[in-house]
């Protein structure tokens, strides 16, 4: 009985072709939706995720905040308090704290011959590589030795090589740099490998020079820009925060300001940003549903209208009521789980294209299938139940006289 109800809703769908395909343009646009949607965002947050945890583990950024005054007066800014011996302090008296790494940052144009390049030289120590996970593809970085020296030695991030070197081995050249009218000669003992964006910026597009020399030849300053420390385990990350915390609101004075967050923070925002994302354009797309199962409620009442005397003849022959109604909810269900599958197939076919072109993973989740594919018959079943209520209900006699 279900086979050949099923077989009849097929046969009535199939010899109105383009109104079949028209009232399920709805529900597969909107499952198609929710399906790339959801899997780009996946995708995308995916790459994202895996990049800055592969930047460097339980790295917590800490930087001076904005200082106040009172009445007019210039306060004391907490960038005076950021000092090498700060940075040791909060080693020293920190328990979950594996390290702490200074880093001072300043732009500049570098000059190679007739080539030139502006970008940022940071100033660090050799601690650096260990917290991001970012070593020299060429050469070596520079040691303790040349942080108590001061030595005029860099590291060159991977984008200045094309704009300085594009032809030649940099290693053990010299590069000028030009800052604030004055001009530093640097000896080059490395190129840094290729990577993303870390917790301190891109560090594909900076050089990188001992923090000592930094301070005393290029910002001539007895401060850093900020602290990156790293944590013993992912575990202590949060004591790690919580003790730098404490330490800090006992050192800086009350009315000045610093910043902390660390790299579980980012991920977190980054994951409830595209979660929210994700929730927020699904949510528009479940609206195309709707649409799709009005449409499809459109259509089951014409065909209800159309088929007046078949279903006075099915009547007349002993169907029931329920019956008709199954007949009809059949057909319904019909449209609206093709559609759905289409959607399905399409909505995977966009996100698998898009993640291509993007460089991101494609995901596809089957619990988002499943879900999707679910509400598409709940939209069919429940934008039906009025079609099929109101053939089912048709009087025989007056079904049969139709015309």
């Amino acid at each position: 009985m279900i086979l050949e109800t099923i077989k009849i809703a097929f046969q009535s769908l199939y010899s109105n072709k383009l109104r079949t395909l028209l009232s399920m343009l709805g529900i597969i646009i909107g499952v198609s939706a929710v399906i790339a949607v959801v899997s780009i965002a996946s995708g995308s947050q995916s790459q994202i995720t895996s990049q800055i945890s592969d930047l460097g583990s339980n790295l917590i950024n800490i930087s001076p905040g904005v200082s106040r005054g009172w009445g007019g007066s210039i306060s004391s800014s907490s960038t005076d308090l950021f000092t090498l011996q700060l940075g040791e302090k909060i080693e020293k008296n920190s328990p979950h704290v594996k390290r702490v790494v200074p880093t001072g940052s300043a732009g500049g144009l570098f000059i190679k011959g007739n080539n030139n390049f502006r970008a940022n030289v940071l100033g660090t120590e050799e601690d650096y590589q260990s917290i991001n996970k970012y070593y020299p593809e060429q050469g070596i970085f520079f040691s303790d030795y040349d942080v108590d020296n001061s030595t005029n030695v860099i590291v060159l991030g991977s984008e200045l090589i094309p704009e300085l070197f594009p032809e030649s081995d940099p290693i053990g050249q010299k590069v000028k740099y030009n800052i604030n009218e004055r001009t530093h000669i640097f000896k080059v003992i490395g190129v840094m490998e290729n990577k993303g964006r870390g917790i301190t910026g891109n560090l594909n597009g900076q050089a990188y020079i001992p923090i000592t020399t930094f301070m005393n030849k290029v910002s001539n300053s007895n401060y850093v820009s900020n602290f990156v420390a790293q944590a013993n385990s992912s575990e202590t990350a949060n004591q790690a925060l919580e003790e730098i915390k404490y330490l800090l609101d006992n050192y800086i004075a009350e009315n000045e300001e610093y910043n902390i967050f660390s790299q579980d923070q980012l991920l977190t925002t980054i994951n409830d940003t595209t979660n929210t994302m994700k929730l927020m354009i699904s949510g528009i797309a479940a609206i195309s549903l709707l649409v799709g199962g009005i449409g499809i409620m459109n259509i089951m009442l014409v065909s209800v209208t159309e088929r007046t005397r078949e279903i006075g003849i099915r009547k007349a022959l002993g169907a029931k009521k329920k019956d008709i109604l199954f007949q009809f909810l059949i057909e319904s269900l019909t449209l609206s789980s093709i559609g759905g599958i289409i959607g399905i197939i399409v909505g995977g076919l966009a996100a698998y294209f898009i993640a291509q072109v993007g460089g991101w993973p494609f995901i596809m989740s089957g619990s988002i299938i499943a879900l999707a594919f679910s509400f598409s018959l709940v939209v069919g079943m429940f934008f039906g139940i009025y079609p099929a209520y109101r053939a089912s209900k048709l009087d025989p006699v007056d079904a049969l006289s139709y015309e």
